[in-house]
């Protein structure tokens, strides 16, 4: 089957090797190339080196350990290649891991398996990755540290601001956004830049303060 040119470049990384075969043949069926597979963090890092993919998709645990190793090489592929989208995909919640990793930058995902019940939906989140927005499974909200910040930063939004938030953190575009609350792309646009303003973010490239937004949201959840 001939691979369309324009078809994002993906390696895929765990350890169980049907998981890894069948996700592998799933993306290509969805039209993705799939350049590398591995079974491990520094195969895993290797190919990111030698085959430039446009996106990961990793475990967390992976050997020798099981413990954390594609959650680091995560981090590391994020220092080395900041364009590559990064999809983590587990059996886990590692909750200080996980947010250190959203709060580094854009293009990134983090999902648990037992969760992805729809394909679409799945490569859906692919690609909003891939395209510069945040996506992040719910149930890390419920493994976030239990005291609420005293003063809820999200108090001073709006109900119309803390929408499209929430749409934010589904991984909806401005455009996508818009398309969702019928209004125009304009005042998406004002809704997120008083978002931002509101939760006090620093500043910063404006697709790494949507993850910070996003991650503002889900604390306070």
């Amino acid at each position: 089957m001939a691979v369309d040119e324009h078809a994002i470049r993906i390696v895929v990384a765990d350890d169980d090797v049907l998981l890894r075969e069948g996700l592998a043949g799933l993306l290509e069926q969805y039209g993705f190339e799939v350049v590398g597979k591995a079974g491990d963090a520094s195969e895993l890092l290797a190919l990111v080196r030698t085959r430039e993919p446009e996106f990961v998709i990793v475990d967390i645990r992976m050997p020798p350990t099981h413990s954390t190793e594609g959650l680091d090489a995560a981090g590391v592929i994020q220092k080395e290649f900041p364009e590559v989208g990064i999809l983590v995909l587990s059996a886990h919640v590692e909750v200080e891991d996980a947010m250190e990793l959203l709060a580094g930058g854009e293009r990134i995902g983090y999902l648990l398996k037992s969760r992805v019940t729809n394909v679409d939906e799945f490569i859906k989140s692919i690609e909003s990755i891939a395209g510069g927005a945040p996506v992040v499974d719910p149930s890390l909200i419920h493994e976030l540290v239990t005291a609420r910040r005293r003063n809820d930063p999200l108090d001073a939004l709006t109900p119309r601001e803390r929408e499209v938030l929430a749409l934010m953190a589904e991984g909806y575009s401005n455009a996508g956004i818009g398309r969702r609350l019928s209004v125009t792309g304009g005042t998406v646009e004002k809704h997120v830049n008083g978002i931002l303003t509101k939760l006090q973010l620093p500043e910063s490239r404006d697709d790494h303060r949507r993850v910070l937004a996003v991650i503002a949201f889900l604390e306070a959840r």
